[in-house]
């Protein structure tokens, strides 16, 4: 008994640590972004007067919990939009988009967005649209919203599927910026 515990001893740490799954790993590299705001940019699909083009575009990963990240992503001085990441028991994470009032009341379009078909890979995620998407924006049925990240950046992206519909902001993570208030309808 004593030589298999000396054995034991003797072994790598990491043959009795449990592998993280791809969507752990993407969840662990945005969580080392909590509490820091970056400034992004349109790589793909602005155009003038869609609402985004022009204006100061930040996210600020807020607040990260066990199963939750919440990332308030301000358009100039819109403070309505927060992507909420949540991660559940079988390690698959889903996207919602939480939209508010100035006065902190839901938007009639709140909580669209999807669930992961799976645990995805350690930098990039994807959400297709789910039966509430469908059901208060039909128009947004076939919409895939995805992330990436690196040790530089990270981008939003949304693809319509069938429709010429992309639209992707790129964040600098290398430049954080100064933290801004909080969005709209936060209680903290």
């Amino acid at each position: 008994m004593k030589v298999l515990l000396t054995l034991l001893f003797l072994l790598p740490v990491h043959i009795f640590a449990q592998e993280q799954t791809s969507s752990e790993q993407f969840w662990e590299q945005l969580k080392t972004h909590c509490g820091n705001a970056y400034e992004g940019v349109i790589t793909e699909g602005g155009k003038e007067g869609d609402g985004f083009t022009g204006e100061t575009l930040v996210m600020h990963v807020r607040i990260c919990e066990t199963n939750t990240i919440r990332i308030p992503f301000f358009v100039g001085e819109d403070k309505s939009r927060t992507w909420v990441l949540q991660m559940n028991a079988d390690k698959i994470m889903s996207l919602k988009h939480d939209h508010r009032h100035k006065d902190g009341t839901e938007d009639d379009l709140t909580q669209y967005g999807g669930t992961s078909a799976n645990m995805g890979l350690a930098h990039l995620q994807m959400f297709p649209a789910d039966a509430h998407t469908s059901e208060i924006l039909p128009a947004a049925s076939t919409n895939i919203w995805w992330f990436t990240i690196d040790d530089t950046s990270l981008t939003y992206n949304l693809r319509r599927i069938g429709t010429e519909r992309l639209f992707t902001v790129k964040f600098d993570l290398t430049k954080t910026i100064e933290t801004p208030d909080a969005p709209w309808g936060s209680e903290d």
